[in-house]
């Protein structure tokens, strides 16, 4: 008797906890579907949410970023590349010593606040982790493929600097003729990356014109869709579809069609050769 008694309550309990779990998602299906859910950047996260999302962003940083070892990072040319880097690519979203966000980063919800006490909070290994691979859903994008290692250790330094700092001393170091740069890394390895080429493709925005075979993105028609591009006979309508093409014609489009939509986006070489494997390595 007391077997079934057991038998029956975790059955009952089991039924209930399913019973709770369609309920919840059928919920949520109603709310999405009749659009209640105001994801308008006017309205604030609810704080309990806001809080939840901060703890899971510390944790995930911390975890991941456990076993990076920083260079040294007292050196002053160092901290002066950083201080520049930080008002050219950081300022408009986070404000400086004495300096206001501007209108884009004063609007972002969650808002991306100062960083004058980073270096209190965070690690150099977090600051660096963060800044290479950004915050998915929080507006921080990833510098990966936009600055080379050194510049996002010259960023860390500077933000190790960030609490002595006032709006006059900042200024300072914007007026102090810059270092010189330390030497440019070797080229990269002939072979390409696709893997790496996918990073590639989001990274620059890709996806945001077109619709890519494993790179998640929105359902657009900006730009023709790229599934299947190695079955393709010519790129652009005008090269024959290699590998060496396809990468020039991401990186320089409008030198191949003065008359294309299609942006100059900046891409690497190296990029554009990742980029390229990984498009022509899907089906």
């Amino acid at each position: 008797m007391p077997s079934n008694r057991l038998r029956l309550i975790v059955k009952t309990a089991l039924a209930t906890t399913l019973s709770l779990a369609a309920a919840g998602a059928l919920g949520g299906w109603i709310v999405l579907e009749a659009g209640w859910y105001n994801v308008a950047a006017t309205q604030q996260h609810f704080q309990p949410v806001h809080t939840l999302l901060e703890r899971g962003m510390r944790e995930s940083v911390r975890f991941h970023a456990r076993d990076i070892v920083p260079p040294p990072l007292d050196d002053d040319a160092r901290i002066l590349r950083g201080a520049r880097l930080y008002d050219q690519f950081c300022v408009q979203c986070h404000g400086g010593p004495g300096v206001a966000q501007g209108p884009v980063g004063k609007s972002m919800q969650p808002v991306p606040g100062p960083l004058v006490d980073a270096a209190r909070r965070w690690h150099p290994r977090e600051l660096y982790w963060i800044t290479k691979h950004g915050i998915r859903m929080a507006g921080m994008p990833a510098w990966d493929f936009h600055l080379r290692e050194d510049e996002l250790w010259d960023l860390v330094a500077f933000l190790g600097q960030f609490p002595t700092q006032t709006r006059g001393s900042y200024q300072a170091l914007l007026r102090t003729p810059a270092p010189a740069a330390p030497p440019a890394p070797p080229d990269a390895p002939a072979h390409a990356d696709p893997e790496r080429g996918r990073m590639a493709l989001s990274q620059y925005a890709c996806q945001s014109c077109h619709r890519i075979p494993g790179v998640t993105g929105p359902d657009t028609y900006v730009g023709p869709p790229l599934a299947g591009l190695a079955q393709r006979k010519y790129v652009a309508g005008m090269l024959p579809n290699t590998a060496e093409n396809l990468a020039r014609w991401i990186r320089v489009p409008h030198e191949i069609d003065p008359q294309t939509t299609m942006p100059t986006l900046g891409v690497t070489p190296a990029d554009a050769r990742d980029m390229a494997a990984y498009l022509l390595t899907e089906e």
